[in-house]
């Protein structure tokens, strides 16, 4: 697992575990859930274009940090061997967030931040 997400009655809380934390530049991402527009499980996200990665780490099965691709920015912190969770955001940084939990995980975070907002 690379990210502890939290849902609480006012917050989406994401803290990249361990190393995760240096290669995609950020310690913590804290999002009010008014601005959590909804949450998928969407494989088909590692099929398209990322943008340029500023700053951040990129290998073939390994994407953590900002990519911006015509204008948007969106913080990846996955692994192509887990299920791939995009977060639309709105009035954020981030037009999205990409996190990988495994799959026995992944639906309940999904469906907990989907209730929540």
């Amino acid at each position: 697992m690379n990210n502890r997400i939290e849902v609480n009655d006012k917050r989406l809380t994401i803290v990249p575990i361990g190393l995760d934390k240096l290669w995609s530049f950020k310690s913590k991402l804290s999002i009010p859930l008014d601005h959590v527009v909804g949450a998928t499980i969407d494989a088909g996200i590692w099929k398209d274009q990322k943008g340029i990665r500023n700053p951040g780490l990129g290998l073939p099965n390994k994407l953590a940090g900002t990519f911006i691709s015509q204008g948007e920015r969106t913080f990846w912190n996955a692994i192509i061997k887990d299920d791939p969770i995009v977060i639309q955001l709105r009035n954020e940084e981030f037009v999205r967030i990409v996190v990988s939990m495994p799959r026995s995980q992944a639906r309940q975070i999904v469906d907990r931040i989907n209730s929540s907002i």
